[in-house]
């Protein structure tokens, strides 16, 4: 029996029709919500990906505004820009297109981003509002992931979650959020031996390294939630994921799918998080 299908691409465009209404809504009181993109250099997925976030912003009503930087650009030089937008009213978010060059110290930038307008939620003060399940802007990824299970009705209380991957911006928060959510967490990573015996334990197994292929039918546990995070390249240049897909779905309950699985959901978090900081910064009106 084949595993359902989780259609992030579905879920999103709902979320999205649903947002263009809150954003009418917004406006018709004065506010309109406004994103500020920051991309340094000219790393082609990079254009690739803030271009799809302009695109995501008009398609709800949402302002946005592409500022566009050499590689070359120093780091002081875009921490004040950061700090332009800190103090620009017209806009309520930040986001600085990740990975920067070398010389630039992406902690520096997180941090000088105001956590009032931290959309992408990798601030260390919204981090540890997560932490303590205070409400705050999530990241993006972990944040669609676990709107997609909220969605589909899937349980999470009382689950036992393993995340593959421990990376800042997907696996550390993703985790936490389920453990907010009352699931039982297991990471596991590079180091993990026999990684094997973890991910068939899982009753939502969350695979983000960037790996193609990593997981196979194996090893899933029968009827297993498998949500594939990873973006990858295969031989003949097809986007797959870090989960073979065609065999594992013979396998779990429900899978999602790459692309049109979690990256649309990512991109439509942001928008929730732009909408939620327009609220929060015009409170009395909104």
């Amino acid at each position: 029996m084949s595993g359902q299908l989780i259609s992030g691409k579905e879920i999103a465009k709902n979320k999205r029709e649903a947002m263009r209404q809150t954003v009418e809504a917004l406006q018709k009181k004065g506010i309109k919500p406004g994103l500020a993109v920051l991309l340094v250099g000219e790393n082609p997925a990079s254009l690739s990906y803030v271009k799809g976030k302009i695109r995501d912003c008009k398609e709800v009503g949402i302002h946005s505004e592409l500022q566009r930087y050499e590689a070359s650009i120093s780091e002081d030089k875009l921490l004040s820009e950061i700090e332009k937008y800190n103090r620009a009213d017209h806009i309520n978010g930040i986001l600085v297109q990740l990975p920067l060059p070398d010389h630039i110290s992406e902690q520096k930038v997180i941090q000088t981003i105001s956590p009032d307008k931290d959309v992408d939620g990798f601030h260390p003060i919204n981090l540890g509002k997560m932490l303590t399940d205070q409400n705050t802007f999530l990241p993006c990824t972990p944040y669609g992931i676990i709107e997609m299970m909220t969605t589909m009705e899937l349980p999470i209380k009382g689950k036992h979650v393993v995340i593959v991957g421990r990376s800042n911006i997907v696996g550390k928060p993703a985790g936490q959020l389920f453990l907010n959510e009352d699931a039982t967490v297991t990471y596991c990573h590079s180091k993990t031996e026999n990684m094997s015996k973890y991910t068939k334990m899982a009753d939502i197994l969350v695979v983000a390294v960037g790996r193609a292929d990593l997981i196979g039918a194996d090893d899933i546990k029968e009827g297993a939630v498998v949500i594939d995070v990873g973006m990858n390249r295969n031989k003949e240049g097809k986007l797959v994921g870090d989960v073979s897909f065609d065999e594992a779905k013979e396998k779990a309950g429900y899978i999602t799918p790459v692309p049109g699985g979690v990256g649309p959901m990512t991109r439509t978090m942001l928008l929730v998080n732009t909408i939620e900081a327009a609220k929060q910064q015009n409170k009395g009106t909104a």
